[in-house]
Parts: C-alpha cells; sequence; structure tokens
C-alpha cells in the first residue's frame, strides 16, 4: 500500500499532466486562497450524488468540482493534499 504522501504527489502530477494546470494559472485564477478553501471544504463536508454539492463561485467548472465532492473521503483527502499543494506552489511563484 502506497503512503499518504506518494498518493498526494500523483494526484498533483495528475492535476498538472492530465488535467493541464499550470502554476501560473493558479497564480492568476486562484488569488484568494481559492486552492485552500477548496480543500478545507472537501475534507471538512460529507457529499454524495444525490446531495446538493456546496460549490463556492470561484470560476471552477461545477461539474468538475461535484465530482470532487462526491468522492469518498479517503480520495477526497488525497485530492486536498494535492491542492494543497498547488496552493503552497502557487504562493511559492508569487514570491519569487
Amino acid at each position: 500500500m502506497m503512503h499518504g504522501a506518494g498518493l498526494i504527489a500523483i494526484e498533483r502530477n495528475e492535476q498538472i499532466v492530465k488535467h493541464g494546470r499550470t502554476i501560473k494559472q493558479d497564480v492568476e485564477q486562484n488569488p484568494d486562497r481559492e486552492l485552500a478553501d477548496a480543500a478545507s471544504l472537501l475534507i471538512a463536508k460529507s457529499f454524495t450524488d444525490r446531495d446538493r454539492v456546496e460549490y463556492e463561485s470561484w470560476g471552477w467548472d461545477k461539474e468538475l468540482w461535484r465530482k470532487m465532492a462526491t468522492k469518498p473521503y479517503r480520495e477526497r483527502l488525497i485530492i486536498a493534499g494535492a491542492l494543497i499543494a498547488a496552493e503552497i506552489d502557487r504562493l511559492n511563484a508569487i514570491s519569487e
């Protein structure tokens, strides 16, 4: 079984490679802690497909958010970890 850090690294790589997210995009499109806020919400809430999935108007794709939010808790933790890594990358980029 893979450790948590490895699972988060795989998810972060998917954000970049599979979904085409870049640090530059996150700097431009998520300037107000949206990545950290989304991670927090994924961890704090328990959603099902039947629930009205809470959605903040961050300009994110609503269907993508619903898909993330309705995953099992373990998978949401992994996604949240990758979103935290993305937020750290964004902060590093604006500090340079």
